[in-house]
């Protein structure tokens, strides 16, 4: 198993519009192989500020997805609420 963790800045006033689009993406990605879970944070005193983490069952399910039609139609709506490129980080248990 692996964990995606990605970090989003939104453009202050459009955190609703964000909201529903990173529902939009999370749904979209229910169905996909490999796909186990996600959840999607605020920080604390900082609205314009997201983490997303995600659990897929290997980097192979994760690349497919990441470079897959859906999520490029997902992050159409997403990435103009974004004041910077999203940053993602792949983790994976210690040995």
């Amino acid at each position: 198993m692996i964990k995606i963790i990605i970090e989003r800045r939104i453009m202050p006033g459009l955190e609703e519009e964000y909201e529903q689009a990173a529902r939009e993406a999370m749904r979209a990605s229910l169905g996909v192989r490999g796909f186990v879970g996600g959840e999607s944070l605020v920080e604390l005193g900082h609205t314009d500020r997201r983490l997303m983490i995600t659990k897929w069952r290997d980097l192979r399910a994760w690349n497919e997805w990441h470079s897959s039609e859906a999520r490029a139609n997902a992050m159409q709506q997403i990435l103009p609420l974004l004041t910077e490129d999203e940053t993602i980080r792949i983790y994976e248990a210690s040995r």
